[in-house]
């Protein structure tokens, strides 16, 4: 397998929490505050790019366009929901190449049946075991030697058990795949199992309100977990914080009162560069 910056991350310190993220600027928060890495879920770019649930709505090129945008707005490495791959093992195939071009440094690559739904919601079914390996053995040819980390998912638990779940990941393994995630557990038990039965690096999917326990990192690490997501937190946290400023300035029609919710207006032009950009300008001569 070609050596991957995910891979030297994971090397480097073992086992890590990270975030979500699901447009630039929430990229470039996740980089400003230290985090090596982060994720982009189709889950949250349903909701913000096309205001829709995870049921499937999103299209291919809507996931790589919103993809190629975060990766080129920071310097940390970006992995890519993939979905189910948009289709066959040929999509699969064009979806890898399609999010290398964008700039992500992995993807996560599925078993559930197109149009798919988001992991932690009823009615979920999954393709054919074989299948599924089919498509992630099109990933890694498609990623051939470079720098892409292929991480295979099965919701195959809630479908078929546990023992399903767990050959469909050391199937995909076997295939090529650089890390095992088996999605939804439901309870602290079924943590625990994974983490003694599947191929390591494995990843624990932390959804607030999800039907997976959020357990502390440490746990999850001694549990055998190294890849520990939280891939909606940010998108939780900025719904109810603007749902909150706005029901101040309808009810109030100012947001008098409120001043520390807000970021300042000379820290965000900070986040985003503005004096950076003033300097560019200059430097070409221009206002």
């Amino acid at each position: 397998m070609p050596e991957t910056r995910i891979g030297r991350i994971l090397d480097e310190v073992g086992a890590m929490a990270f975030p979500g993220v699901y447009d630039t600027l929430s990229a470039k928060i996740a980089e400003r505050v230290g985090f090596p890495m982060a994720f982009v879920s189709g889950y949250s770019v349903a909701a913000t790019f096309i205001g829709e649930p995870d049921l499937g709505l999103l299209t291919q090129t809507e996931m790589c366009d919103r993809a190629r945008r975060i990766c080129g707005s920071v310097s940390i490495p970006i992995i890519v929901d993939a979905d189910t791959g948009y289709g066959n093992p040929l999509n699969v195939y064009r979806t890898v190449r399609e999010l290398m071009a964008a700039g992500a440094a992995g993807c996560f690559l599925e078993d559930q049946m197109w149009p798919k739904k988001c992991g932690h919601l009823k009615g979920k079914k999954v393709v054919d075991r074989q299948e599924f390996v089919d498509k992630i053995r099109a990933a890694v040819e498609a990623r051939a030697d470079r720098d892409f980390f292929i991480v295979a998912r099965t919701d195959a638990l809630a479908v078929h058990g546990m023992d399903e779940a767990v050959a469909r990941i050391e199937a995909a393994r076997a295939a090529g795949a650089d890390a095992s995630f088996i999605e939804a557990p439901c309870s602290v038990e079924q943590l625990a199992e994974i983490g003694r039965r599947v191929p390591r690096p494995i990843v624990a999917n932390m959804i607030e309100g999800g039907k997976t326990p959020v357990l502390p990192t440490s746990e999850l690490i001694a549990m055998g977990f190294q890849l520990i997501l939280y891939p909606l937190t940010a998108l939780f946290a900025a719904a109810q914080a603007i749902e909150l400023m706005y029901r101040k300035l309808r009810r109030d029609a100012t947001t008098m009162g409120e001043e520390t919710r807000l970021m300042d207006f000379e820290r965000f032009n900070e986040l985003i560069g503005v004096d950076a950009r003033h300097a560019l300008a200059e430097r070409f001569g221009a206002p």
